[in-house]
C-alpha cells in the first residue's frame, strides 16, 4: 500500500507518465476495430512521439548526468535510475510496435492487396525497374564516403537514414577499405510504388532502405560488399537561446536552427544483424554507450512508414469521412458582426467547422469599419488560410498585430517564415515576451459602430491551424462581449508595451492570476464539501503535473470533494490511494480524434462554473507562458460543454482507466453498451457521422 505521507510516493514519474500515453497510442494500431490504415497511421504517431521523447526529455536528462560535475552522487543515482527504467519501458514500446507492425499490420495489408516488399520476394520485372530507378533517381543523389585518415566519419543529421557498409578489397590509390558511411538525402522519397500488375487491385511497395541496401555494391566497383546495414542517429533537438543576452530573438534562433540537426547524440538505432563490431564504431562515434542503443529489425524508422497513408488510395482502409458541422453564420461581415452581438457562439472542433473563425478575419478584412486586428499564434501550419487573411487585412490598410511564438517547438522555421511575410505586408509583428513563451489563443477585431468603439473576441483552447482543427478535439469562443473584449485589450497591451495590465474582469491569465486563482477555486470546493454543500471537480486537460495543484486535489479529496480528472497524456497524480486521494477518479481518452481541449467546470454549491483555457496544468504553463483562461457565461453554452463532459466520463470504448500505480486499464462495453464519446460528438455535431 502506499504511504501517501511519503513525499516520494505522492507523484509518479513524468517521463514514465510519457511513455505509457505512447503504449496508449500504439494501442490504436492494435485494435482491430480500428481500420487498417488508420491502425498504421497510430503506428506511425507513437514512433514519433517516441522520437520527439527522446530528442527533448531522455536528451534533457542526459545533458544533466553528462555536463554537471557538480551532481551529488544521490542526485546522480537517481537520474541514472530514471534513465534505466525509461529505458526498460522505451524497449518494450518499441518491440511492442515492431511486433504490432511484422505480424498483424503487414499481413493484414498484405491479404488487402498492398504488400510491402523486401528484395528477396520482388519479382523479375520489379528488381529490372527497380535497377533502373537506383541508376537514373537514386545513385546520383548519393555520396559514399570510404573511411580513411582523408576521409572522417561524416556529420550525421538528426533521425536521417543512414547505412554502414562493410567492404573488402583495395581501392584505386591502393589502399584497403572496411567501412563506408552511405547517407540517404532527406529528398529520396522513402517508399517506392513498385510497377504494377496484371492484378488492378494489387499494389506492390519497397521501402528505399531496403533497395538502397541491395544496390549499395554498385557504388564501391572493384570492392566486395560484406554487409550492409540501416542505421538512424536521434539527437538534442531542445534549442537554447539565452534571451536575456539575444539583441535580436530572431536573429539568435536562426543561428541555432542551422544547428539543431547535429545536436548531442541521444539514441542510436541499429539494424538487429548488424555485427557487433560496426555496433561498437558507431556507438564509439556518437559517444553513446550500450544503454542508448537500440537493435531493431527493419525499417530503421517506422514513422516513414506513414507515406503509404497518402500513396495507397484505399478510402475503405481509412475511417470514414464527415462533414464539419457549420454554425451557418452571415458571410456579409455586417451581418456576422450582428450576429456575435446577439450572443456568443461555441465551437466544437474538429465536430464543427473552423470556418467561423475564418470569417471573423476575413469579414474584418474587408469591413470598412474595421480599424484594428490582434492576433497571437503559435502553430498555423503551412499555405494558412488565417495567414492569409490576416495579410488580406494587413494590404487592405487595416493595423495589423500579430504576436508570433517563434520557439513553438519545431515550428521555428516555419514562423520565422510567417513573420517574414506578415512584415513584408505591413503588419506589426512582435515576438512574444523575453523568458516567456506566448500559447494564448486569442484573436481581438477592432471596429468602429454607430454607438462607439466595439470589440470582438476569439479565444481557443487550440491553435489557429485549420489543418488541425480537423482532428484535434479543442473549443472557440466567438464573443462581443464588453469585458472580455477589453481584457484581452489589455492583455494584448501587455504583450506589445510590456507595461503592467490592470486587473483583468473576467480572464485568467499566467503567469500572473491563473495559477493562484484555480487554487483558491480548489480551496472553494473544499469549503463546500466540509459545510456539506454541493462539491464536485471535472477537468479535461493534455497533462497534469504540477505539484502544487496535485497537492490541492489530494486535499480536495481529503475534503469529501469528487473529482474527475480527463488527462490525455502526462498524469503525475496519484489516483484512488487511500487516505490521500480515494475520491479521484483519472481516464484517459484516446480515439479517432487527439483529445487537446481544456475544460474545468467547478460545482460551487450550485453557482456552476465553467472555464477553457489554452493551458495545461503544468509547471511551463503556468509560470513560463503567456495563457489565458476563459469562462462561459451563457447559460445554454455551460450546459452544452458540462453534457460533452459527462458524455467523456460515460465512455467505454476509448476511455483508459489509470490506477494509483499509474497503470492503464482500457475500458471494453462488454455486456453494456457502448459509448464512444468521439462517435456521439459526430453524430450531434458534424453533418455526417463517421
Amino acid at each position: 500500500m502506499i504511504d501517501p505521507a511519503a513525499s516520494g510516493n505522492r507523484y509518479l514519474d513524468r517521463e514514465l507518465s510519457a511513455l505509457a500515453f505512447n503504449a496508449r497510442v500504439l494501442a490504436q494500431a492494435q485494435d482491430a476495430s480500428v481500420p487498417l490504415f488508420e491502425r498504421l497511421r497510430f503506428l506511425c504517431i507513437s514512433s514519433g512521439n517516441l522520437d520527439e521523447f527522446f530528442e527533448i526529455r531522455v536528451a534533457g536528462l542526459q545533458q544533466q548526468l553528462r555536463l554537471h560535475d557538480d551532481l551529488n552522487d544521490a542526485v546522480a543515482s537517481q537520474l541514472e535510475a530514471q534513465l534505466a527504467a525509461i529505458r526498460g519501458s522505451a524497449e518494450k514500446l518499441v518491440a511492442d510496435q515492431y511486433l504490432c507492425l511484422r505480424t498483424d499490420l503487414l499481413p493484414q495489408l498484405r491479404a488487402t492487396g498492398i504488400d510491402l516488399v523486401t528484395e528477396q520476394d520482388w519479382r523479375a520485372d520489379e528488381l529490372a525497374w527497380l535497377t533502373n530507378h537506383f541508376e537514373q533517381e537514386i545513385e546520383p543523389a548519393l555520396s559514399p564516403i570510404a573511411l580513411d585518415p582523408a576521409r572522417p566519419f561524416p556529420r550525421v543529421q538528426n533521425k536521417s537514414l543512414n547505412f554502414a557498409v562493410r567492404l573488402a578489397g583495395q581501392g584505386a590509390f591502393g589502399r584497403d577499405v572496411g567501412l563506408a558511411i552511405v547517407q540517404a538525402p532527406r529528398s529520396l522519397p522513402r517508399i517506392l510504388a513498385l510497377p504494377k500488375s496484371s492484378d488492378r487491385h494489387h499494389q506492390r511497395y519497397a521501402m528505399l532502405s531496403s533497395v538502397m541496401a541491395t544496390f549499395a555494391g554498385s557504388l564501391f566497383p572493384g570492392l566486395e560488399l560484406l554487409s550492409c546495414h540501416a542505421f538512424r542517429l536521434t539527437r538534442n533537438s531542445d534549442l537554447f537561446i539565452d534571451e536575456e543576452e539575444a539583441d535580436d530573438l530572431r536573429h539568435a534562433l536562426e543561428g541555432e536552427l542551422a544547428q539543431r540537426r547535429y545536436g548531442a547524440a541521444v539514441r542510436l538505432e541499429v539494424e538487429e544483424d548488424c555485427p557487433p563490431e560496426i555496433v561498437a564504431q558507431l556507438a564509439d562515434e556518437f559517444a553513446l554507450g550500450d544503454s542508448e542503443i537500440y537493435r531493431v529489425p527493419e525499417p530503421v524508422n517506422l514513422h516513414r512508414l506513414s507515406a503509404l497513408y497518402s500513396l495507397a488510395e484505399r478510402p475503405d482502409l481509412k475511417f470514414r469521412p464527415f462533414i464539419q458541422g457549420n454554425q451557418e453564420l452571415p458571410e456579409r461581415g455586417d451581418d456576422f458582426f450582428a450576429r456575435l452581438r446577439h450572443g456568443d457562439v461555441l465551437l466544437h472542433h474538429p465536430y464543427q467547422s473552423f470556418a467561423p473563425v475564418l470569417e471573423l478575419l476575413n469579414a474584418a478584412a474587408r469591413d470598412s469599419q474595421v480599424l484594428a486586428i490582434k492576433q497571437t499564434l503559435y502553430r498555423t501550419g503551412n499555405e494558412s488560410a488565417v495567414v492569409e487573411a490576416l495579410l488580406a487585412a494587413a494590404r487592405a490598410g487595416k493595423d495589423v498585430t500579430a504576436v508570433i511564438e517563434l520557439r513553438a517547438r519545431f515550428d521555428e522555421e516555419a514562423n520565422i517564415e510567417l513573420s517574414s511575410r506578415l512584415q513584408d505586408a505591413g503588419a506589426h509583428v512582435l515576438y512574444g515576451v523575453v523568458g516567456f513563451k506566448t500559447h494564448a489563443k486569442m484573436c481581438m477585431v477592432v471596429r468602429r459602430e454607430t454607438d462607439g468603439i466595439r470589440r470582438y473576441c476569439h479565444l481557443g483552447t487550440g491553435n489557429y491551424h485549420p489543418g488541425t482543427a480537423r482532428s484535434y478535439s479543442d473549443y472557440g469562443l466567438l464573443t462581443a462581449d464588453a469585458g472580455i473584449g477589453q481584457d484581452v485589450h489589455q492583455i494584448f497591451l501587455q504583450l506589445t508595451s510590456l507595461a503592467r495590465a490592470p486587473q483583468l474582469q473576467h480572464l485568467l491569465q499566467a503567469p500572473f492570476t491563473l495559477h493562484v486563482s484555480l487554487l483558491a477555486k480548489i480551496e472553494r470546493e473544499i469549503s463546500h464539501a466540509r459545510a456539506g454543500r454541493l462539491a464536485h471537480i471535472v477537468a479535461k486537460m493534455n497533462s497534469l503535473v504540477e505539484p502544487t495543484i496535485i497537492d490541492a486535489l489530494y486535499a480536495a479529496s481529503q475534503a469529501g470533494v469528487q473529482i474527475d480528472l480527463i488527462v490525455r497524456g502526462i498524469c503525475c497524480l496519484r489516483p484512488q490511494v487511500p487516505g490521500l486521494s480515494e475520491n479521484i477518479r483519472v481516464r484517459s481518452l484516446v480515439g479517432r480524434f487527439l483529445e487537446h481541449s481544456r475544460i474545468t467546470r467547478f460545482a460551487n454549491n450550485g453557482e456552476e462554473e465553467i472555464w477553457c483555457s489554452s493551458a495545461d496544468w503544468m509547471d511551463r504553463n503556468f509560470f513560463r507562458r503567456i495563457e489565458v483562461a476563459f469562462p462561459i457565461f451563457d447559460p445554454v453554452l455551460r450546459a452544452r460543454l458540462l453534457e460533452d463532459l459527462t458524455l467523456a466520463l460515460r465512455d467505454n470504448c476509448n476511455a483508459w482507466i489509470m490506477d494509483s500505480d499509474g497503470h492503464y486499464r482500457h475500458l471494453q462495453p462488454l455486456d453494456q453498451p457502448p459509448h464512444d464519446v468521439q462517435a456521439k460528438l459526430l453524430a450531434i455535431y458534424a453533418a455526417s457521422g463517421g
